[in-house]
């Protein structure tokens, strides 16, 4: 079998710091090439700055170091994405073209893109939403993931590119600070549970969204890549559940660990965003495909955070 390289672009990012770490258990730290804008410092796998938009540049690393797989990370978030549609528009479709024409040229085996709920939209379903559905993001970053489902479903039927995606929920980790998501007041509100004993959060006590701690979401991830190409029935993006809440209820549960927490609610630009998405998805289909389960839910998860907040931060 030959040995599989493995291209990981947005590496610094929350999914890619622990992604990273789970692909070189698997297929060896020579063999695990982390790509960013700017580089990490004390990087401890093989690390090349790479810019999505430079197409010429993605060719000569898929060549040097002859890439098989591909998990194409790199894109602005939701809010930061509202604050530069262009810009948000241009990394998060253009750069995706990019990787999709270099992955075709160069053979690439395999290619991941991460998708998210943001492609539903005021008029989808709030409850259990469907895998197929009314989908009318208007949020900038939610119209250009949709537009990148219909490119890689497009891709892989008309140019035979065997490319696999999911719809993120919000993302919670312990070892990379909010990059920009709607959703990041749930790592956010970890952090100065533990240093202030209090926050100050931009949506609504009652927003509830879904949410995925990070294992699983890695997990997930994997299961997906390594999944037999005839059992996947989607090349846009499966719907994957974890959990769903709202501030209130992440609020009660650290409660438990510090009784004296106080929050206080400011909703923000970001509540509008928000209030266009699920409250939770029906990922048949990852179940049925590629026999997906999570293995977090809420009071497991913040456990875990508050153990490893605390280990982070200096008595």
């Amino acid at each position: 079998m030959k040995k599989q390289n493995i291209l990981v672009t947005g590496a610094n990012g929350q999914i890619g710091s622990d992604l990273i770490p789970e692909l070189k258990k698997i297929y060896g730290d020579s063999h695990v090439i982390a790509t960013d804008i700017s580089e990490k410092p004390n990087a401890e796998t093989p690390f090349e700055v790479l810019d999505v938009l430079d197409a010429k540049a993605i060719n000569s690393v898929f060549k040097k170091y002859q890439i098989t797989q591909v998990y194409h990370l790199a894109s602005l978030l939701s809010a930061k994405s509202e604050l530069n549609p262009r810009h948000a528009w241009n990394v998060n479709i253009n750069g995706l073209f990019n990787i999709m024409d270099n992955c075709v040229e160069n053979k690439i085996s395999k290619l991941f893109w991460p998708s998210s709920i943001a492609v539903f939209g005021p008029n989808s379903p709030k409850i259990d939403t469907p895998q197929f559905t009314t989908m009318d993001p208007d949020t900038v970053y939610g119209i250009s993931k949709l537009a990148g489902e219909r490119w890689c479903h497009h891709y892989h039927f008309s140019k035979s590119l065997d490319v696999r995606s999911l719809r993120y929920p919000g993302v919670i980790s312990y070892k990379h600070e909010p990059g920009g998501g709607t959703t990041d007041y749930a790592v956010d509100i970890y952090f100065k549970a533990v240093q202030e004993g209090r926050y100050e959060c931009y949506l609504t006590e009652d927003t509830i969204l879904p949410m995925m701690y990070i294992p699983d979401a890695i997990k997930a991830t994997i299961q997906l890549m390594e999944s037999p190409s005839h059992s996947l029935g989607l090349r846009s993006g499966y719907n994957i559940a974890g959990m769903s809440f709202a501030p209130e209820d992440l609020a009660k549960e650290i409660l438990n660990y510090i009784p004296d927490f106080k929050v206080i609610y400011r909703p923000d630009f970001r509540q509008r965003l928000a209030d266009t998405w699920p409250e939770s998805v029906n990922d048949q289909f990852a179940k049925a495909d590629w026999n997906w389960q999570p293995e977090y839910d809420i009071k497991s998860m913040t456990e875990d955070m508050i153990k490893n907040v605390r280990m982070l931060t200096p008595v």
